[in-house]
């Protein structure tokens, strides 16, 4: 009985008065995006390293978010076109080897929330605004951690960030897609 109250009350800890702080779990984080190709068809890419923190207060209605992704981790599947990405024509990897998003405000609305922060892509940094649908928490079947995940989503333009090799033929709008699973620290 007394374990069932232990999990009961860390299950509650995020909607509490009580900030927690997570590490993002980059086995379990998966930043990726879609891009028109042409107007044929729609290229699916993700990136495979990611690293970063949340903290979350639903009750005093605060959070931050802070995440870090390595731009040498783009993969869309053809390597040909992942060297390219990782070009000056695109991320220019070398010279801007991540890309970083640091929320500046968290609005919880019902099971989930609104990011606003500072996306920063090949060195230019613009506000953008992520719809997070619902920030699931609880005890991890497997390691016996309080964990939470969310699932969040936004839209872009490439453009904004300097990125404009064959504009317009390869879209300019990105919709971006970010699942992410961090442990309580």
């Amino acid at each position: 009985m007394k374990k069932s109250i232990f999990f009961s009350v860390l299950l509650l800890l995020p909607l509490t008065g009580m900030a927690a702080s997570y590490t993002i779990d980059p086995q379990h984080t998966y930043p990726n995006f879609t891009i028109s190709h042409l107007g044929f068809s729609t290229l699916h890419g993700r990136f495979g390293k990611t690293r970063g923190t949340l903290t979350m207060d639903r009750a005093k209605g605060t959070g931050s978010v802070d995440i870090v992704i390595d731009v040498a981790s783009v993969d869309t599947g053809f390597k040909k076109r992942d060297d390219h990405l990782r070009s000056p024509d695109f991320f220019n990897a070398v010279e801007f080897p991540e890309i970083t998003f640091k929320s500046t405000k968290v609005t919880y609305r019902g099971k989930g929330a609104t990011v606003q922060g500072d996306l920063t892509i090949k060195g230019v940094t613009r506000p953008i605004s992520l719809d997070v649908k619902s920030i699931n928490c609880g005890v991890h079947p497997f390691s016996k951690k309080q964990v939470c995940g969310f699932d969040a989503t936004a839209r872009l333009k490439r453009s904004d960030f300097g990125i404009k090799y064959a504009l317009p033929a390869v879209g300019d709008e990105v919709n971006l897609e970010l699942e992410v699973e961090a442990s309580k620290n």
